[in-house]
């Protein structure tokens, strides 16, 4: 649906591609500086941890070649300076992984936000502004309909088609390899387009709306509400649905599994020809997995740890997108004291800086989910498995959902510094934080699901 209101200028829009130009920069920098810079001296050290490991390996085969020392011998100092040495160089890989992965992630995302802000920017600049003024004119206070969800829709169409070859295009960039990434990602990248140009229309039809004309429901059970609201409930009705899917699924077959940590405490046992699953909670949780070789530990607690900082993240970025909502409402804004006043002077200066603070929280969680995976792929816990196909694909698609809202908040963004919110047309802000507050709901169900059971 488009609104009308007040008209929009050229020079308004150009300030998308202001703002996609500071996001696109901030990127590289921090590409540079976490991908590049700290990656490599991640790298140098992984190297040198690699050379250790394979000076110790070969001190151990030779010295159970002679007869020396009894290979599996765990007393031997032999094995355990191989295992020990195994273990740095994990380690090493590991931080590497961190570094590289942080830096192309930021990047990626940057990206895509550069290009939503830009694209939008220069299609809705591209009219004189005298066809603003005469669209204006014959759509004031008007909804009417819209030919962006089908854009939209045919974009996702493309994209789904070439999410396979772009996830394995991706998984290259992430671990350094370039063969084959640009047509691997080609399709999906045509459709990561056509979504970009549905959403620029969506920006065009919406920006100017400034709360007059809000349709209602003319019939029950949401009669005499806004359509769009009911609308969103109805939205959030079928992703509860969804996502029971993936969690429930996620439960019969987790109640059919022997774990490590559960045949450790003697709660499950292995028929015969069975053998122990190792879920995503055992790589994560210290001490939850093994290593066959040596024995050694391979649960990482800073494997763990983007997970729970996400957790936290979303339900603070929750509070801030409220906060943001009942600036927009609020009749009479007071400036806060103290430092926070500096940050927000002004109301329109609150309602952005709530929401960049969501804005930035949500793209962090996004970077730590993919530094997060990094890890388990690294330890051995790939999507091959029953195990990590159902773990992937449920936390995948709550990472697609916050990304998704991510795009969205970045026009709320662009709107609170141009046209505004205020308490006529706040409900924007308010139909979006319902998305959000479900986004954040569901990972508080996902997160002890999957990381703790």
């Amino acid at each position: 649906m488009g609104g009308g209101g007040s008209d929009v200028k050229n020079a308004v829009w150009m300030r998308a591609v202001l703002m996609a130009g500071m996001i696109l920069g901030l990127a590289v920098v921090s590409y540079a500086g976490l991908g590049v810079v700290a990656a490599n001296a991640k790298h140098d050290t992984w190297e040198s941890e690699e050379a250790e490991y394979d000076i110790a390996k070969k001190k151990y085969s030779a010295a159970v070649e002679n007869g020396t020392i009894t290979s599996g011998d765990e007393n031997e100092s032999l094995f355990v300076a191989y295992g020990n040495a195994y273990n740095d160089k994990t380690d090493a890989h590991l931080s590497y992984l961190t570094y590289r992965v942080a830096g192309l992630a930021i990047l990626f995302v940057g990206i895509i936000f550069a290009a939503f802000l830009s694209i939008s920017g220069i299609m809705n600049s591209s009219r004189a502004d005298e066809e603003h003024d005469e669209h204006h004119g014959h759509d004031e206070h008007e909804h009417h309909g819209s030919a962006s969800p089908i854009i939209f829709s045919f974009g996702c169409l493309l994209f789904l088609l070439g999410f396979p070859d772009f996830a394995d295009g991706l998984h290259g960039l992430m671990m350094g390899s370039t063969k084959g990434t640009i047509g691997d990602m080609s399709i999906s990248m045509i459709g990561l387009t056509v979504v970009t140009v549905g959403v620029a229309n969506w920006w065009r039809e919406d920006l100017p709306f400034n709360g007059y004309g809000e349709q209602l429901a003319t019939s029950d059970p949401f009669a005499g509400q806004h359509i769009r609201k009911a609308g969103i409930w109805v939205f959030l009705m079928s992703e509860v649905m969804v996502f029971a899917t993936f969690f429930s699924s996620y439960l019969r077959m987790r109640t059919e599994w022997c774990t490590k940590w559960a045949l450790d405490d003697g709660k499950c046992s292995l028929e015969s020809g069975e053998s122990v699953v190792l879920t995503a909670s055992d790589y994560l949780r210290p001490s939850g997995a093994k290593l066959d070789k040596f024995g050694e530990s391979v649960g990482d607690f800073w494997t763990m740890l983007p997970g729970a900082v996400n957790t936290f993240a979303l339900i603070i970025s929750s509070y801030t997108i409220v906060l943001a909502l009942k600036v927009a409402k609020s009749h009479d804004y007071k400036v806060p004291s103290g430092p926070l006043g500096k940050l927000m002077p002004t109301k329109k200066a609150a309602i952005r800086n709530y929401l960049i603070i969501t804005l930035a929280l949500g793209t962090m969680f996004i970077v730590l989910k993919l530094v997060e995976w990094s890890h388990l792929i690294a330890e051995g816990f790939t999507i091959g498995t029953e195990q990590g196909s159902i773990f992937y694909v449920a936390t995948g698609a709550h990472g697609v959902h916050v990304f998704a809202g991510l795009l969205v908040m970045l026009y709320m963004i662009f709107k609170a510094d141009t046209v505004e919110w205020n308490e006529d047309n706040a409900q924007g802000i308010e139909y979006f934080g319902l998305y959000w507050h479900f986004v954040d709901l569901a990972w508080v169900v996902i997160f002890p699901a999957f990381y703790l059971y």
